[in-house]
């Protein structure tokens, strides 16, 4: 599958020409440092300091990991439909499951509130390198880790402290320790439900066309910001452009991705490749095989476990992809050759890095082996439990309340005063909490503990006492009083002295576990984390000596614009064009999961255009996080919603490949036509296509 990439880069450095510069239309930038003058002589498009303030405050970063952008002056968001799928999960109940079928409101009184669902607009980026970098002056391990999570903590609450309800700050860590930048973000608390598909619609052709094109979703959703019960007025919003685009086409994708490994080391990848991604795997794995399984007892278990299901197996494949490219030779011999260049640059620059410069790369290597001795039970323990919402709520509980009882400067990452009101939304917000699928998740976590640490380790007994994983996930999912938002709210409010002296059995779960999490915490920082981050800043500052400010630094989940065109590709002398349309979607159909029709989409057939372009292909450069985000024309109109990448772009993580890397997006084309003929949204549609 990266055969072609690799063949392409390493080409590039036998001919010298590598400079650890972007090539082609790689690049996730950020919006303080895109540049301009390449895609003007690639594209012939002038992107102005006023076109990047506009698509600026008109994009958004959900909570959820995802992105979206502003397209009305009403404050009417698009989105993903698997961006909202939580949400739709979260106001289901037994006989209504809003996950499958999906939401339409019928007018904005029906609009209904997501739950733990927040959006930002980011309003200013201001660089705080020196404060940061000198915070850590001197230090080493979990000291260092320490002074920089007190010191972006102050900055963060400095900046925001006027208007805490409106913003949110955010000191974010840029090419690994190189720069940091403080974020401030508009907030809105209020976000509800305007319309969602459904994953039929949605997510046709489920997971075996999952990361393939073509396809033929409508993966989209819309939600409203409020505040104070009313809509958000947005007169900053990308214009809806109904039209379909043509190939070639120049395209922006603005948006939030959430994290590439680019710039890491060859032996943090070779960490990866040997224990990280593995495991990860093989649990997922065995987790989706038993979530099957439970979904096939019952058809209210199976609504219960469809949106956990989906976003499982989606992260399964990626894990896959990334496993997969680490795994391929010639794609590792192209980081080796990256590293060797970058490192024979280093030796060649001498005095110019500084006396202090070192071996950073040796650091690292130090920070893997103690990776590999602390990884396991660091993850059992400090990461605890995948999809219990009652063990969640229990540990920020907990921890919440022992971190108040410091200084804002003092606390753990998160729990800092401008991290707290997200917190709080997400821990008190009213989510139904699924008493079954609890236990499944408990039970599976507590299991691998035994399995992988072993039954004699303390950890295990800590974990386990002398129950088994089964009886005790069981004690725990049924006995808790959690799932009640009252009781949340009021272990909140009581603090310290109401977790103490709380019966219910998950807090103190927590309880006895949460010093052994921390102690395992506090050693991963002493010997990987600080190391970790005290040689990257140095390959970092290598970096900006050696190439400039040519450069993109590794995506942080935070506000980026990538470029390209609308193109297809050509793997294996087989050409995919950068369309599907309707017509392909009926082609497609044959009445069997996943490629079953909702009926809507039957019924209304006869009213379709089939020639309507549905999904585009183009060469943007994206990753997980950039779900949501909207397809940009030249003149800042929105074109469509980003919602995966191509098959190629799983080990995007790592690496760009311009001839196989493809964005894949659900065109405005299709989703106004739909809206109008599938739905029945008329008054959507005309507020999108308001002049």
């Amino acid at each position: 599958m990266k055969t072609n990439f690799a063949a392409g880069v390493l080409a590039l450095l036998a001919a010298g020409a590598y400079a650890g510069a972007a090539t082609a239309d790689e690049g996730m930038w950020t919006f303080d440092n895109f540049p301009a003058g390449k895609v003007k002589a690639a594209y012939g498009v002038d992107i102005t300091p006023q076109w990047l303030d506009k698509v600026r405050n008109s994009s958004v970063r959900l909570s959820v990991g995802c992105s979206a952008s502003v397209v009305t002056g009403a404050g009417l968001i698009l989105t993903n439909n698997h961006c909202v799928a939580d949400c739709a999960q979260n106001l289901s109940a037994p006989g209504k499951d809003l996950f499958k079928t999906g939401y339409q409101a019928a007018n904005r009184n029906e609009e209904k509130n997501c739950p733990g669902l927040q959006a930002e607009i980011l309003t200013g980026i201001t660089d705080v390198t020196p404060r940061m970098l000198d915070a850590g002056k001197g230090l080493s391990g979990e000291a260092l880790v320490k002074a920089r999570t007190a010191a972006s903590s102050t900055l963060e609450k400095d900046a925001c402290a006027a208007d805490t309800a409106r913003f949110r700050c955010q000191v974010v860590n840029l090419y690994h320790g190189g720069q940091y930048k403080l974020y401030r973000y508009r907030k809105y608390a209020d976000v509800r439900l305007v319309f969602s598909p459904g994953v039929q619609a949605a997510f046709f052709g489920g997971d075996p066309d999952n990361f393939n094109f073509p396809r033929y979703d409508l993966d989209s959703a819309f939600v409203r910001l409020y505040e104070n019960g009313q809509p958000v007025v947005t007169p900053d919003h990308l214009r809806w452009k109904a039209a379909p685009p043509k190939a070639g086409e120049p395209v922006f994708v603005a948006g939030n991705p959430g994290g590439t490994d680019r710039q890491l080391t060859l032996s943090q990848l070779e960490t990866q490749r040997a224990l990280t991604l593995p495991l990860t795997i093989s649990q997922a794995s065995e987790l989706r095989g038993r979530l099957i399984r439970f979904g096939q007892e019952s058809v209210e278990r199976k609504r219960q476990a469809g949106e956990p299901l989906f976003g499982l197996e989606n992260s399964y494949k990626v894990f896959w992809g990334r496993l997969s490219a680490l795994n391929d030779p010639a794609f590792m011999a192209i980081k080796r050759a990256e590293e060797a260049d970058l490192r024979t640059k280093v030796r060649a620059a001498g005095d110019k890095l500084g006396a202090d410069f070192g071996d950073p790369w040796a650091q690292i290597d130090k920070a893997q082996v103690a990776t590999q001795a602390l990884y396991i039970p660091y993850r059992t323990l400090e990461r605890g439990p995948g999809g219990s919402s009652l063990f969640d709520y229990a540990r920020s509980l907990v921890r919440a309340a022992q971190e108040r009882e410091k200084p804002s400067a003092d606390r753990l990452p998160g729990y800092a005063d401008s991290q707290l009101a997200l917190l709080e939304k997400q821990v008190l917000d009213s989510t139904p909490v699924q008493i079954d699928l609890e236990q499944l998740n408990l039970e599976f976590w507590l299991s691998k503990a035994r399995e992988y640490l072993t039954a004699d380790d303390p950890n295990t007994k800590l974990l386990l006492g002398r129950e088994s994983p089964e009886t005790l996930s069981a004690r725990l999912a049924k006995s808790s009083k959690l799932g009640d938002p009252k009781v949340r709210k009021a272990l909140w409010d009581g603090g310290l002295k109401a977790i103490t002296a709380s019966a219910d059995p998950m807090i103190q779960y927590v309880l006895r576990i949460d010093p052994a999490a921390r102690t395992l915490r506090a050693a991963y920082d002493e010997q990987v984390t600080g190391p970790t981050a005290q040689a990257a800043e140095k390959i970092a500052r290598a970096r900006f000596v050696i190439y400039g400010d040519a450069l993109y630094p590794d995506a942080t989940f935070t506000l980026r614009l990538s470029y390209g065109k609308i193109a297809g590709w050509t793997y294996r002398g087989v050409t995919v064009p950068p369309f599907t349309n309707f017509a392909g979607l009926y082609e497609r159909a044959t009445g069997e999961e996943p490629f079953d029709l909702d009926p809507r989409w039957i019924k209304a057939k006869g009213a379709l255009t089939p020639t309507t372009v549905f999904n585009i292909s183009s060469t943007n450069d994206i990753i997980g996080g950039n779900s949501g985000s909207p397809l940009i024309d030249a003149q800042a109109e929105v074109i469509g919603a980003v919602f995966d990448g191509n098959i190629h772009s799983l080990g995007g993580d790592y690496g760009y490949d311009g001839e196989l890397n493809r964005a894949v997006t659900v065109s405005t084309a299709a989703i106004t036509e739909a809206l109008a003929k599938v739905y029945g949204q008329q008054g959507l549609v005309a507020e999108l296509t308001a002049p």
